[in-house]
């Protein structure tokens, strides 16, 4: 049973880990975002905000969907371990003129609310699941 907790936070960390970079690399390769190594402007950070937040409800609703039980608890796990890697990313990268200080400060504040609303939208999925075989 640990072992499929551990494997549903784990899943859902790669999940965001590999669909943010990937969509990182194909707006760089678009032209989107600079490859010249500028930082990001506010509107270009604001943009990356927000599909890290869609991404991370994704993954917050897969950690909950592959979670053995409470999957909340386990989606809020995966949010505690991304607010903390990215205040240390806050913390690294303060004054590497890389983009915004409110960037890394946003995604470190809404990783948990985030991770909540994935579970919770799992969550009431799976009651509606319920709900409609109870039914039959």
């Amino acid at each position: 049973m640990r072992g499929r907790s551990v494997w549903a936070v784990v899943a859902g960390i790669l999940f965001a880990v590999i669909l943010t970079t990937l969509v990182d690399f194909v707006l760089h390769v678009a032209g989107v975002y600079p490859s010249d190594g500028r930082p990001l402007s506010d509107g270009l950070s604001a943009l990356a905000t927000a599909y890290r937040v869609v991404i991370g409800v994704g993954a917050a609703w897969l950690t909950a969907r592959l979670a053995p039980k409470e999957p909340m608890r386990h989606a809020l796990v995966g949010g505690a371990i991304g607010a903390v890697v990215a205040l240390i990313g806050v913390i690294v990268t303060w004054n590497r003129n890389l983009g915004p200080h409110w960037y890394g400060i946003a995604l470190a504040v809404l990783a948990l609310p985030q991770s909540w609303l994935g579970a919770r939208l799992f969550e009431l999925g799976a009651t509606r699941t319920l709900e409609v075989a109870d039914a039959a």
